[in-house]
């Protein structure tokens, strides 16, 4: 988005990028969706953020609905089970390196080496539920950052453009658009329309299916989902994983490593993983029935979505003018350091979660699995060493996978 939208496009400034993408890091949910709804609200205004907001999801739930459709339905199949043999390796070192990446920009010093590790010990040995580690380590990023503000400041992770400055068309000095300025009257109205809309359709899931229903748990679960991730989908993954496979048991583990693997492998943000777990969850609880599991599915997949996404545009429409209104640093960014820092704990968690379950995919008393720990090792060699992309390495991994099982 950077490239394209600063670099290339010039549609808005470095300065005036940054600025968004600092508020988009501050609020829960997936950023960069956030942030795509940002700049089209700032050069549109309202109809302009919906549509850039839609637009940067709806591809890969489409795509996402597909790929779940065969999966359900063909996922039993040896040839698309040995693939996924393969793939579920390559899952497990992508989640490392998005431990790897994440710190790498998180871990500045050892104050924030600390709460990782916490994080970890917390989530890994006690089995803190998620919420309540992103709740700790803000409470220490809010305390912390008054005695040692130096230990909590939140750098950006883009460099600014080293080529002479081409005029954008929302320059560093643009005066704010008329639609962008905070207006009292508008931003109670957004509210109003926002709140009004979840309520009608969660309270008409909870109507059609009643309060044990799955539809209207996916609307309630989903919403918590958006409203308590901070950092992007893979910080999303943990509280999903506990929600929908340990809590509700929508999905088996061996399903959501399956799901991510697909999120990986299609367009748009990899949180789209969401659309699988609502169309596998209805489908896998037969929602309307026996006779309707891909209708199930589809509806899942809509509300898993909806309940995800709806909250990042109210943020922006709503915020988005108090932050157009500052034009400066914004301030409070400790707690969400700290946040971040967390976050590595426990997306590190999550990849020796998912490893052991590859490795030992019965249990510890049962065989280790040594050629999925040879594909792993293939996977990480070729993303670590060779930089390949996230997309090679799962195309080989899933070849690799189909010619071992056909060689056993």
């Amino acid at each position: 988005m950077h490239e394209e939208l600063v670099e290339k496009r010039r549609w808005i400034s470095e300065r005036r990028f940054l600025h968004a993408l600092n508020y988009c890091m501050l609020l829960p949910g997936p950023e960069a969706q956030q942030l795509a709804t940002y700049i089209g609200w700032l050069l549109h205004g309202t109809w302009g953020g919906v549509v850039a907001g839609a637009l940067f999801t709806l591809p890969s739930l489409v795509i996402l609905v597909g790929l779940s459709w065969t999966y359900m339905a063909f996922g039993d199949a040896p040839a698309v089970a040995s693939v996924l043999y393969g793939i579920k390796p390559a899952v497990t070192v992508i989640v490392v390196f998005a431990a790897y990446r994440i710190g790498k920009r998180a871990l500045k010093n050892e104050t924030l080496w600390a709460v990782a590790v916490t994080a970890f010990i917390a989530i890994f040995a006690f089995n803190v539920p998620f919420p309540a580690i992103i709740l700790g380590a803000a409470t220490i990023g809010f305390l912390g950052s008054r005695r040692f503000p130096e230990k909590f400041q939140l750098t950006a992770s883009h460099q600014a453009a080293t080529e002479a400055h081409r005029r954008a068309l929302i320059d560093d000095h643009t005066p704010t658009p008329e639609h962008a300025r905070f207006q009292r009257g508008r931003l109670w109205r957004y509210a109003a329309v926002g709140v009004a809309l979840w309520g009608v359709v969660l309270g008409g899931l909870y109507a059609l299916h009643g309060g044990e229903g799955t539809l209207p748990r996916m609307g309630w679960f989903f919403t918590k989902a958006a409203l308590l991730t901070f950092g992007g989908a893979y910080t999303v993954l943990p509280y999903v994983y506990q929600g929908a496979v340990e809590s509700f048991h929508w999905l088996t583990t061996a399903q959501i490593m399956d799901g991510l693997a697909l999120g990986e492998t299609t367009p748009g943000p990899l949180i789209m993983v969401v659309a699988f777990v609502g169309f596998v969850g209805a489908w896998g609880e037969q929602v309307f029935g026996p006779e309707a599991l891909a209708t199930a599915g589809i509806i899942g997949a809509g509300v898993a979505t909806f309940f995800t996404f709806l909250p990042s545009f109210l943020f922006i429409l709503i915020g988005g003018p108090l932050v157009e209104a500052t034009q400066g640093v914004l301030k409070f960014t400790a707690p969400l350091t700290a946040i971040t820092a967390a976050v590595v704990g426990v997306v590190l968690n999550l990849a020796v979660f998912f490893a052991v379950h590859v490795l030992w995919p019965e249990g510890f008393a049962r065989p280790f699995e040594g050629v999925a720990a040879l594909i792993g090792a293939a996977a990480f060699l070729a993303m670590w060493r060779y930089q390949w992309d996230i997309i090679p390495v799962i195309s080989a991994c899933g070849a690799a996978g189909f010619v071992a099982t056909y060689l056993r």
